[in-house]
């Protein structure tokens, strides 16, 4: 018997991030577990070499940047103190100064986010640790928030960037997309239906609707949003504005 998909999935995974381990404080640790994990993925008919030749994980889109404070990020989050940062939000292309008590750090589509309560606004907000330009760490406990009210505040709407203000968007997928798209799963709370010609009708919470609208026009020509009518009237915008780019 072989692996399963998700048990080589994990497994390359698991190597993948080993070869990318940079030498720190982990190094000598991690030692024995490379050797476990070349056992695992060999077997007396299939050696750990040929399986790295001929299976590959390949991640796109994750941003390539150091980053510097992710260290302190993680420090403050487990410790349980609050963090002072400069961050630099790319949306507004704005630097600002908060006081932030960290809840949790985060891996989302290939990149480090941090959690926290923002003492400026106060509110759940989350950070992306590459937009910190500074940081320190303060000697002043950090506010807790239940997992419960953090799942229902940051979890509740579409992508990493959600809230308390939360509408449902309703997309209709043409035939052909529908292929694939009825296989996915873009919120744990989403709805679907697939009509008679064979399109599909997927509905999903959102709040902020960055994220939606960017997956969303991926799709190009063969999704339409039904509503709300804000959301429609925005990526009607977006594919205007594109299509005036190219003249």
């Amino acid at each position: 018997m072989w692996f399963n998909p998700s048990e080589i999935y994990a497994l390359l995974t698991m190597q993948h991030l080993r070869s990318n381990l940079e030498l720190g404080v982990l190094t000598p640790k991690v030692q024995p577990l490379v050797a476990r994990l070349h056992k695992l993925l060999s077997s007396h008919d299939n050696s750990y070499d040929e399986i790295e030749r001929r299976a590959r994980i390949i991640n796109i889109g994750a941003r390539r940047m150091k980053l510097k404070f992710f260290e302190l990020a993680a420090i403050s989050t487990f410790q349980r103190k609050r963090l002072e940062i400069s961050y630099r939000a790319r949306a507004t292309d704005e630097t600002t100064a908060r006081e932030v008590s960290p809840q949790r750090i985060v891996f989302y589509r290939g990149n480090w986010f941090l959690d926290a309560w923002c003492h400026f606004r106060k509110d759940l907000r989350t950070f992306s640790i590459d937009g910190i330009r500074e940081g320190k760490l303060l000697e002043i406990p950090a506010k807790n928030v239940d997992d419960s009210d953090l799942d229902a505040h940051l979890g509740s709407g579409y992508g990493i960037l959600s809230g308390k203000d939360v509408e449902w968007a309703q997309l209709k997928f043409s035939p052909a997309a529908a292929r694939w798209v009825h296989s996915e799963e873009w919120h744990p709370q989403q709805k679907s239906s697939t009509e008679a010609d064979g399109s599909y009708v997927l509905e999903i919470p959102y709040s902020g609707d960055q994220e939606l609208v960017m997956d969303i026009l991926r799709h190009g020509e063969n999704v339409e949003v039904l509503a709300p009518e804000a959301l429609r009237a925005r990526v009607k915008a977006k594919l205007c504005a594109a299509a005036k780019a190219y003249g």
